[in-house]
């Protein structure tokens, strides 16, 4: 993803020439195609680009509007751009109008209300000349990310990343340890506004913002819709049908400069089924070979592994391997990006790295994934779907097909029983017996927690854990009346957030089909049954499979991950090592029992996920502190 940053001087003062010059450098990996400046009077709008988009080799930004001399920075990429040139009457301009120039042009027409005729992945900020206002928004996913600082009648700032904007001279760099709390309890999504910086905010997925004068105000522009329910014929009917909209998703995504696509693959589905559709639509274009990329562990015969090879057994795939038995070849360059993690958050995910490094190496820009199809094809308590409907029988095939897939952890009777409890057990009862337990289940969260105490209660940890758990708190009733929860949960704009911060070290733009829009619309509007059935989850995705993804794979239970093999391939080397300082600059954040633990090179379980986790936040604390 390109990266963007700009600023806006609320006292009127004009912006000085290097106004920019501390963010753009800190923007260069996620720019390597160059870096340009537009500046006049109180306003600077950067670009560092990645042109991951034919036209975007072409158009130049920040772009601006001679007519009306707004201006334009952005990292965008439009999916329904000829719906978009008809409507602006651009159809036969004669010349490329990159997605930028469509946005500018967009806002120009409709104002603010442009975003609702905005299809794809985006972040972006407008210079309203005539108004003298700035108009940011993000897109309605989270896919493209936008931070900003507010301090009143003085400055306005935004950038892609927080150590970006945080590099201006004007931003205050004060940590904000409640964000090192929620890190040490793992409440990532405990919001979607905070950051590891005091005075900086990110904006969240769906919104926008204006700046006007000493006005700054921030709305919500989109949110899913309630879905009319669909009623198709039989299963066979609802695959075709999502099958052409998944292939439509999957279209969207593959505009790319030559070269430069390429996409994940694992053994599972989700990863599986973008590759069957992306490279079926290349094959059809008379398109190169779609580079796919596979993280493989050391033991051939795991499931993971097995599956990956029929995976890659598709036609029209150039593959590429990233075996951790060659992992000492670039360990010190990966464990050198996780010592510069953008969060602590990021700190584990080193099996993303150890894949975007060989993207990046085999000259791609562009990387499709699956990431979201877990959170888009969410099944609700299908046991208690089936007892609303007084199908005991298929409630019972519910909870064993799902002790089939999963094994051990759902076990039929439980996961039955469980089912039974949301149907015939009242609600109010349900949240009474919640509420009867919070007390314990407090003294137990204290008890387990890293926080040092004098943390804990200044940044009212308490508050912390309840607002997280009411905002990640999942619906599963049997109900099934609403899935935009499950849909759009936190956990996907996090985790998005941190695809993206993991793809900028190597300069690499994340695209994700599961989380088109259109898509979303259509399996909201989707029967239970659809999504989950006699224990299949994702159901819908494997019918629609048939003939393009191997069986093998289509029908493979379970959910086996390597990911841990790379992550201690790197973490291993320095569990033992002790560095400068390590125990005190965690010390006014983390419980002097907890270093003690993780300072005396224990290697039980509990010992080094302790050892993993305040090892991230150190190396975060020792590059803030730097």
């Amino acid at each position: 993803m390109s990266g963007i940053c700009g600023v806006m001087r609320l006292g009127g003062a004009a912006c000085a020439p290097d106004e920019l010059a501390g963010m753009l450098q800190r923007l260069a990996p996620r720019g390597p195609d160059g870096s340009a400046v537009w500046s006049e009077g109180p306003v600077a709008l950067g670009l560092a680009l990645l042109a991951t988009t034919p036209e975007a080799l072409e158009e130049k930004l920040p772009l601006r509007h001679a007519p009306s001399g707004s201006v334009i920075t952005g990292d965008i990429r439009i999916d329904n751009r000829g719906e978009l040139l008809a409507a602006l009457g651009l159809e036969a301009i004669g010349r490329v109008i990159g997605d930028s120039e469509l946005v500018l042009r967009a806002y120009l027409q409709w104002g603010t209300a442009c975003l609702d005729h905005l299809l794809g992945d985006f972040a972006f900020a407008i210079w309203d000349a005539p108004r003298q206002r700035l108009f940011c928004a993000r897109d309605q996913v989270g896919m493209h990310q936008l931070i900003y600082h507010h301090a009143p009648g003085q400055i306005f700032a935004f950038a892609t990343d927080a150590d970006a904007l945080a590099n201006h001279p004007a931003i205050p760099r004060r940590i904000n340890e409640a964000r090192i709390a929620d890190f040490l309890e793992d409440l990532e999504a405990c919001d979607l506004t905070s950051t590891f910086y005091r005075d900086l905010y990110r904006l969240p997925p769906a919104h926008a913002l204006i700046v006007e004068g000493e006005m700054l105000r921030i709305w919500r522009y989109w949110e899913l819709s309630p879905a009319t329910p669909l009623r198709l014929d039989d299963d066979r009917a609802y695959a075709e049908a999502f099958l052409e909209i998944f292939t439509e998703a999957v279209r969207a995504r593959l505009r790319a400069p030559a070269g430069k696509l390429g996409s994940m693959l694992s053994g599972g589905m989700d990863s599986g089924s973008v590759v069957a559709v992306a490279s079926r639509l290349l094959q059809q274009a008379g398109a190169p070979s779609l580079s796919t990329f596979s993280a493989k562990g050391s033991d051939p015969e795991c499931a993971e592994t097995r599956a990956i090879r029929v995976a890659q057994t598709m036609e029209h795939l150039a593959q590429h391997d990233i075996a951790i038995a060659d992992f000492p070849a670039y360990a010190e360059h990966l464990t050198r990006l996780s010592q510069q993690s953008a969060e602590p958050f990021d700190g584990h995910m080193t099996m993303l790295r150890a894949v975007y490094l060989a993207a990046r190496q085999a000259g791609i820009t562009v990387m499709l994934d699956g990431a979201a199809g877990d959170t888009t094809l969410m099944a609700d308590d299908m046991v208690a779907w089936r007892l609303r409907r007084g199908d005991i029988i298929g409630a019972w095939r519910e909870a064993a097909g799902a002790r089939r897939f999963w094994g051990a952890e759902m076990p039929t009777v439980p996961t039955f029983i469980n089912g039974a409890r949301h149907v015939f057990v009242p609600a109010s009862l349900r949240a009474l017996r919640r509420r009867s337990g919070a007390a314990s289940r407090q003294r137990r969260a204290d008890q387990a927690s890293m926080v040092a105490p004098a943390l804990s209660r200044s940044v009212n940890m308490a508050d912390r854990r309840a607002a997280n758990a009411r905002h990640v708190a999942l619906k599963l009733d049997g109900r099934c009346d609403d899935r935009r929860s499950l849909v759009m949960h936190p956990y996907v704009v996090v985790a998005r957030e941190r695809y993206d911060r993991v793809a900028a070290q190597f300069g690499i733009e994340p695209r994700d089909p599961f989380l088109d829009r259109r898509l979303l619309d259509f399996v909201l509007a989707l029967p239970a049954d659809q999504i989950e059935h006699d224990g299949w989850p994702k159901i819908i995705l494997r019918r629609a499979m048939a003939g393009l993804l191997p069986d093998a794979v289509r029908w493979r239970v379970g959910k086996e991950h390597v990911g841990w093999l790379f992550e201690d391939a790197v973490v291993a080397p320095w569990l033992d090592e002790a560095e400068p300082g390590w125990a005190d600059g965690l010390r006014p954040f983390v419980r002097s029992e907890r270093l003690t633990a993780a300072d005396a090179a224990q290697h039980d379980q509990l010992a080094v996920a302790t050892q993993k986790t305040l090892r991230y936040l150190f190396w975060w604390m020792s590059r803030f502190s730097g």
